[in-house]
């Protein structure tokens, strides 16, 4: 590690541990754990805000896409204040704040990642804005801009809206001029939505819902109504309404599985209507340069300008991760949790 580029710090810090994977409270706080030391290409972070996403709840619990190998801290996502640099480290600076999207290791004081993970952060985000960033907005830019969607007129139905990616996901079609149907589980959730340009709101409980989006998109050019996009994290039985939304030539991006619950496909459904059923995954698009240059250079002008905002939801002191997660699968939260070790 650079000489000149370490600051000082505390030689221990406060984690959460992970030693056997389960509900929410197998996390445990430990004091007295050895601060991390960046290695070449590395740089340390002390850890401001770490944004908290259900893809955290299911690596706790040994249901993500990747397997979870314990022990291990928790923390896919976070912004910190540079700290030390590694040997080899250029282009950032000690003291610096920038966000991060590391795999894991953030809920804790101090944090280790590649230089090449770090994002800049525009100097009008606070902290939690900015942890509140990567995941949801490069992952809403993606499902947004699939292959000839994301254009002026098109509809998109945005699901689970009030949540972080839902809010993403609303603000960046309004600022695409797509127009937007949200739906959530409570009336105070629909009204953030709303707030942030929603153009049709509806209960995810309505009985009438997939009649009411369906008609919401009808237009002369596209009679028997549908969505051209629908950005699909439910899953489970709910799966189908998707199917039943999208218009002729569609597209359904299935982004999660909130329900965790097994969805059924029939794939001669989808010859009916020309309809496109794809996935999307962030942590393996973010190995793709290209595409994650694409997403930076699209997205930090709309947050620099505030045309789009980071919706920051409940915060929490580290030791008190275990209400956090808890709350996540309780729906009981609204935009990103957001947990500060420094507190």
């Amino acid at each position: 590690m650079s000489d000149t580029a370490q600051s000082e710090a505390a030689q221990t810090m406060r984690a959460i541990v992970v030693e056997q994977l389960g509900a929410p409270d197998v996390m445990q706080i430990r004091e007295g754990v050895p601060v991390p030391q960046p290695g070449a290409g590395q740089v340390r972070l002390k850890v401001e805000a770490v944004g908290i996403n259900f893809a955290d709840v299911l690596s706790v619990a040994g249901e993500y896409l990747t397997r979870t190998r314990v022990p291990y801290t928790p923390g896919m996502e976070f912004a910190g204040t540079v700290d030390a640099l590694g040997d080899g480290v250029t282009g950032v600076q000690v003291g610096q704040l920038v966000a991060c999207l590391g795999g894991s290791g953030s809920l804790a004081t101090y944090a280790v990642a590649n230089a090449a993970a770090l994002i800049p952060v525009p100097a009008s985000l606070t902290a939690a804005q900015a942890a509140a960033f990567p995941v949801s907005y490069f992952t809403a830019y993606h499902g947004l801009k699939t292959l000839g969607y994301g254009q002026p007129g098109q509809w998109v139905w945005v699901q689970a809206a009030a949540g972080a990616l839902g809010t993403a996901s609303i603000q960046l079609a309004k600022a695409m001029g797509m127009n937007v149907v949200a739906t959530a589980s409570t009336e105070e959730k629909l009204e953030l939505a709303r707030k942030l340009g929603a153009d049709v709101t509806l209960l995810q409980d309505d009985p009438e819902r997939v009649q009411k989006i369906r008609a919401a998109a009808a237009s002369d050019s596209n009679p028997k109504g549908g969505v051209d996009l629908v950005l699909e994290v439910v899953g489970g039985p709910r799966f189908q309404e998707s199917l039943d939304v999208v218009m002729n030539r569609g597209r359904v991006i299935v982004i999660g599985n909130a329900s965790r619950e097994q969805a059924n496909l029939r794939p001669v459904e989808l010859m009916k209507r020309n309809v496109t059923v794809t996935g999307l995954w962030l942590t393996s698009l973010m190995g793709d340069a290209e595409a994650t240059r694409e997403a930076a250079m699209a997205l930090t002008p709309l947050i620099a300008s505030g045309q789009v905002t980071p919706q920051v939801g409940p915060t929490y002191a580290l030791d008190e991760s275990v209400r956090a997660f808890q709350d996540i699968l309780d729906r009981k939260t609204v935009g990103k949790v957001v947990i500060e070790p420094q507190r």
